[in-house]
């Protein structure tokens, strides 16, 4: 049985259920006072756990493997490996400053004091750049101190922005990149190492489909060998004869980014009836 710790809500703990039912996992949604549960179709029991707790809860043996932010990894320090990097929950340390600041590098944040919920990374930040700064260590809301004259900057997670802007704040460094990553301790027994595999095996399936979209058009046969080298396909398209004289039907698997770079391109050469269908699992 592998024991995987996730966040019991918010975002992270969204898209990481969804990414194990993807993945074919059946389980029950951890509720207060049920905290765990059990796969019913993979060998594997689920703890529901708050996200700055997944790290010590691998590197103590607890769970065999976790779902966090790579900003938790980070900030935690704990004996774990990042093992996948998921592709979600995408977001950035940085930090912001009152709009009228007049910031023109890292130096400026020298003598301030710098509000964070993530006082670990934000240290060693500093003292990379041989910066004197004060760090005050927050819990909640950070945007909102300097607002309150508690800080002079504050360095925490972004997304989109907007809740800087509607505290006054700017964003004026980002110091890291931060997604969902996959973590286990730093040497799992075989036969856990085994099930984080086998666990790995579909995720990495179900991440690969995401970016690629089934293609299927038909060509005039005198267009055949101008389509099938416009499409960038795995290997190469297939090809098969429609009932109309004179037509065939290609199918392939593309990115979706390549898609939309060359769609013009394959009407101009001449096909039609484009259809264009995602993909649930994609194995190489």
């Amino acid at each position: 049985m592998l024991t995987l710790a996730i966040q019991k809500s918010g975002r992270l703990s969204d898209s990481t259920r969804a990414l194990l039912r993807d993945c074919g996992i059946q389980f029950q949604n951890g509720s207060s006072p049920k905290l765990k549960t059990r796969a019913t179709n993979f060998p594997l029991q689920i703890l529901f756990l708050r996200d700055d707790d997944i790290p010590e809860c691998v590197a103590d043996g607890v769970a065999d493997a976790g779902i966090v932010g790579e900003n938790i990894c980070a900030e935690k320090e704990k004996s774990v490996q990042i093992v996948e990097k998921l592709g979600f929950a995408r977001c950035r340390l940085s930090i912001a400053v009152p709009r009228e600041f007049d910031y023109a590098g890292p130096h400026d944040l020298n003598g301030l004091n710098i509000a964070t919920s993530y006082p670990v990374v934000l240290r060693r930040f500093l003292q990379s750049k041989d910066i004197e700064a004060s760090i005050r260590e927050i819990s909640g809301s950070v945007e909102v101190v300097p607002g309150i004259g508690w800080a002079d900057a504050i360095f925490d997670i972004v997304s989109t922005g907007s809740t800087l802007v509607s505290n006054g704040l700017k964003e004026v460094h980002t110091v890291m990149e931060s997604e969902a990553v996959f973590i286990a301790g730093p040497a799992p027994a075989a036969e856990k190492q085994a099930l984080i595999d086998k666990l790995l095996f579909r995720i990495r399936a179900v991440r690969k489909a995401s970016a690629y979209r089934y293609i299927l058009l038909n060509s005039p046969n005198a267009a055949l060998e101008h389509i099938t080298a416009i499409l960038p396909g795995m290997k190469s398209p297939t090809v098969m004869p429609l009932a109309m004289e004179g037509w065939s039907s290609v199918h392939t698997v593309i990115r979706e980014d390549d898609f939309w770079e060359i769609i013009e391109e394959l009407k101009l050469a001449g096909a039609e009836g484009i259809l264009v269908l995602p993909i649930e699992k994609m194995i190489d």
